[in-house]
């Protein structure tokens, strides 16, 4: 038996925030990152629609890149003293990520972070408050999903917590929230979106629920990320409705090493997530169509790439997300990106280990083992061609 999970309602379209008028409930906390929702006005546009709505409201600001256990537990203590029955989450990746797991341990006081990251081990949530997120990037698609990653920084691990009881219960997909996103976080999450799909089409779990998903979201991401990135104020829109697809689809077949690799090198060398994936994408392709050709073959035929037979169809897959890095300023290696050599050989066995570790490695659909993966990890830093 399978599953397939979503959240009950999703709100899509320009003025969708406005939804927030109609929840139901006594109290709302509402989770927010760094400056830029207060800049263009629409934390105080949310706030005001839960007070419309007869809510008392707090708020918790300022949840930074990549969130760390600490801004968890600080935002679940004051979620205790506040006692919401709604928590709303507005940003990018982050602040949801941060509010799903803030939700865990309000819900939970003595559940501990190492029994939350152990995947699909979470008591059952809503005992307490119901959860709506509403993004602000085009990429990370956390409204949808049952994922959350937080960063021990004490470690230099980032942990990517999975399980279906912290997929939210709404999600509001307002386009005019992205629209103030800048052009490299565009790029970067936009290629972050296209990794989603990607990956979620070749992983162990995919099924025939996820497969239209993944790639109805990649032809829109062929069709719109650059004259997004170009700011076409359409393409932006028809984005953000794509990383959405994506994140319905990797939320319930799951992802594979790309994903993996990048939480452990941004935790440990910071490049973003979003570009992270954009580089190492070409690579992990290169080394799963061993195991998986065909399908990577059927992603190329969607986007009617050229190619006589499977190998030529991945070959120009794999030149497509080349040329895409091209037109969005993406570095093709992690030595191109700035990271110094020292440092990536002193780090190498640690990035590797733990990439193995992580939890999207289980539904990569090739094995890998640490030695595997600090060859492949070598080969994503010199830019040399997989070939094993």
């Amino acid at each position: 038996m399978a599953r397939f999970t979503l959240p009950r309602d999703i709100y899509y379209g320009a003025g969708s925030l406005k939804e927030l008028k109609n929840l139901k409930g006594k109290k709302a906390i509402l989770i927010v990152g760094g400056h830029s929702m207060k800049k263009f006005g629409f934390l105080d546009k949310a706030v005001n629609y839960l007070k419309e709505a007869g809510l008392e409201v707090e708020t918790i600001e300022g949840v930074e890149p990549d969130p760390g256990v600490e801004t968890v537990m600080n935002g679940s203590k004051k979620m205790l003293e506040f006692n919401p029955d709604i928590i709303v989450s507005m940003g990018g990746g982050s602040a949801i990520d941060a509010a799903k797991a803030m939700w865990i341990f309000y819900e939970y006081p003595d559940f501990t972070f190492k029994e939350a990251v152990i995947p699909f081990n979470l008591p059952t949530l809503r005992q307490k408050a119901i959860f709506v997120a509403i993004p602000s990037t085009s990429g990370t698609a956390t409204e949808v999903t049952a994922f959350s990653v937080i960063t021990d920084y004490k470690e230099r691990i980032k942990y990517p917590m999975a399980d279906f009881n912290i997929t939210p219960d709404i999600a509001i997909v307002d386009p005019d929230i992205a629209k103030t996103m800048p052009k490299k976080l565009v790029a970067h999450t936009g290629m972050d979106a296209l990794t989603h799909a990607t990956e979620a089409y070749v992983a162990s779990l995919h099924s025939n629920f996820t497969d239209p998903l993944a790639l109805k979201a990649l032809t829109m991401i062929k069709e719109n990320l650059i004259d997004s990135y170009n700011e076409n104020e359409k393409a932006k829109e028809f984005m953000h409705e794509a990383q959405c697809l994506a994140g319905m689809a990797f939320s319930n077949a799951l992802l594979g090493i790309t994903h993996s690799m990048a939480h452990k090198v941004g935790a440990v060398f910071g490049i973003p997530h979003g570009c992270a994936n954009a580089i190492f994408l070409p690579y992990v392709i290169s080394y799963n169509r061993k195991a998986c050709e065909y399908r990577y073959a059927d992603i190329a035929k969607a986007l009617e790439l050229k190619g006589d037979n499977e190998a030529q169809l991945v070959d120009s897959f794999i030149e497509y997300i080349d040329e895409m890095n091209d037109k969005l300023n993406i570095p093709h290696s992690m030595k191109e990106y700035g990271i110094d050599e020292n440092e990536f050989n002193k780090n190498l066995d640690f990035i590797a280990h733990n990439a193995v570790l992580d939890a999207c490695t289980a539904s990569n659909p090739r094995e890998i083992d640490d030695k595997t993966m600090a060859k492949l990890f070598e080969c994503t830093f010199k830019g040399i061609k997989v070939d094993f």
